[in-house]
């Protein structure tokens, strides 16, 4: 009886068995989007996770999360999700690592990373490569996840790097359960790509266009000459138009709002190019005249005629000397370009800088009914440069002063959210409205429905630069210094925002609470709490095992 007892115990724990998340940020808690995307998989999807080997204890941790994570996600897969850790660069030879290491990088977008174990004063800091990602396998399809892309870095600190892997495992839902979402999808969001007024188009938006194709069905809207914008488009990406918009265009635009279409905007409203930079001594800044002021200003925004300089910059080389005695490059900030910083709403939270080329600053119209949330701002050293404004090589032959630097948080980018009213209310002519109406979209005075408008005060964020031997960059990355600012995580958050409706984003807004142990009190105080942790329960277990001799004692002696 005892026998069956016990297998009848063990049964039923291998059958039903629950966990208690007790933690105040339910870190150990899927949400009900997660529960649903993983108990509905219809076919078997495989993790292949590369965390698996001797790692620094920080690092270390940051595996166990993952593995308890997706632990978790194969309660609620049914023997649908299949979990393999693997070490792939174990026991590989220099020049077969590189190789997988390159190929790693290539298709799955997932670049080795080197770990530094600290050690005593005076030790030798040893180092170790890592692969920090997964690649998920679905029928005949992969795609990777690389759990440090895009993450916003404090340092190199211990206690800094602690942040960081904290931050990580506060998105391992987002980013599983969405490169799960899209590999499974049966049927991708539609969305379009305008042209007709000069918008980025060729190597310069090369990433930008591809993550649309790799991501999502994807067309191209040319709005000058399609009668009127379909609905079947859950997106609309304007990119860095150079052309004004007439009344006609803008009429197509307002009328997909109006029908709740949401509109990605991405607009230089001043004409300062990178390439005329160096192409000549200097230029000046002045206003496009895209012709967009009066639909923004409708919906609630409006992009300034000015341009913003930020001490938090990315740089550029400096050459200096002649070519008699000799040419010097260096790199020096570009207070021009800017590096931003995102706020707490789940499309930039946490997220690494974003690089931006000349960008304007963005002001918000109080309207009834529209909420407004700032995406990207300045730090808190910025200035803003009326138009026009002179651009030339002299801000970099002179350290700018910091005391011109004060103003802060000047936001860039805005979300938009609610039921607009059109900018054609009561100015539309008879004609026109007969003519949508013969189309079958007959002419809306206000959106019936909730809809999105993001609206970035740079189109440069989501663009490229080429390079002579590589050819188009990711976006992102600096051509000089060969660092990858977050610009493709802040492009694909705000996609997703407005094209998912299945809530799979809203698990970007999980906030963990870091609780780190005092360094110097573990330094002062490190024999004391060895004693307590290790002396203290022997000293119990002692005194016990004494009172209980006492009573056993008193007992039998009477």
């Amino acid at each position: 009886m005892l026998l069956i007892f016990l297998f009848g115990i063990n049964y039923l724990a291998s059958v039903f068995h629950a966990r208690f998340d007790l933690t105040r940020e339910k870190r150990y808690t899927l949400s009900q989007v997660t529960k649903d995307l993983l108990k509905n998989l219809d076919y078997d999807v495989q993790v292949d996770v590369f965390l698996k080997g001797e790692f620094p204890a920080g690092f270390r941790k940051l595996a166990n999360s993952v593995e308890e994570f997706l632990r978790e996600c194969k309660e609620y897969g049914k023997g649908k999700l299949k979990v393999v850790f693997t070490d792939p660069l174990k026991n590989l030879d220099d020049s077969t690592a590189a190789y997988l290491m390159d190929s790693v990088r290539y298709f799955y977008d997932i670049p080795a990373y080197t770990l530094q174990a600290p050690g005593k004063v005076g030790d030798e800091m040893k180092q170790k490569l890592v692969l920090p990602g997964a690649v998920i396998h679905y029928r005949d399809t992969t795609i990777g996840v690389n759990l440090l892309k895009g993450m916003k870095a404090y340092g190199t600190e211990q206690e800094q790097m602690a942040e960081l892997y904290n931050d990580v495992e506060a998105t391992l839902e987002y980013k599983f359960a969405s490169a799960i979402q899209k590999i499974t999808s049966m049927k991708k969001p539609l969305v379009g790509y305008a042209l007709g007024h000069g918008e980025g188009w060729g190597y310069n938006v090369n990433d930008a266009v591809k993550t649309l194709i790799a991501d999502y069905r994807f067309d191209t809207v040319n709005i000058k000459t399609i009668p009127f914008i379909p609905s079947d488009f859950n997106a609309l990406v304007i990119l860095k138009p150079t052309q004004p918009f007439s009344d006609a265009d803008k009429l197509k635009l307002d009328q997909y709002v109006m029908r709740g279409g949401k509109l990605f905007l991405m607009i230089d409203n001043m004409y300062a190019e990178f390439d005329s930079l160096y192409n000549s001594n200097g230029f000046v800044a002045f206003d496009r005249g895209l012709n967009l002021e009066d639909i923004l200003f409708k919906y609630g925004v409006r992009i300034n005629q000015n341009l913003l300089q930020d001490m938090q910059c990315d740089k550029l080389p400096q050459v200096s000397g002649d070519k008699a005695t000799g040419q010097q490059q260096r790199l020096v900030d570009w207070p021009f370009f800017p590096v931003l910083n995102g706020t707490n709403h789940l499309i930039s939270k946490n997220l690494d800088g974003i690089r931006a080329f000349f960008p304007n600053t963005i002001d918000t119209i109080r309207l009834d009914g529209i909420k407004k949330t700032f995406l990207l701002k300045s730090s808190s050293n910025a200035r803003i440069l009326p138009a026009p404004a002179m651009i030339n090589f002299e801000f970099m032959q002179i350290a700018p002063d910091i005391r011109l630097f004060n103003v802060h948080d000047v936001p860039v980018a805005v979300l938009l959210e609610g039921k607009f009213i059109s900018m054609f209310k009561n100015r539309i002519s008879k004609i026109q409205a007969d003519t949508l109406n013969t189309m079958g979209v007959p002419y809306m005075e206000a959106c019936d429905r909730n809809t999105q408008v993001i609206v970035v005060a740079d189109g440069d964020i989501a663009m490229n630069q080429y390079s002579q031997l590589n050819g188009p960059l990711p976006m992102g990355i600096n051509l000089f210094t060969h660092y990858t600012y977050a610009n493709k995580e802040f492009y694909t958050n705000a996609l997703e925002y407005l094209v998912n409706p299945s809530g799979i984003m809203e698990t970007r807004s999980k906030n963990f609470t870091l609780r780190l142990l005092d360094p110097q009190k573990v330094k002062e105080q490190k024999a004391t709490w060895q004693f307590i942790n290790i002396a203290v329960p022997l000293l119990i277990i002692i005194l016990f095992g004494m009172m209980y001799q006492q009573l056993r004692k008193r007992k039998y002696a009477a």
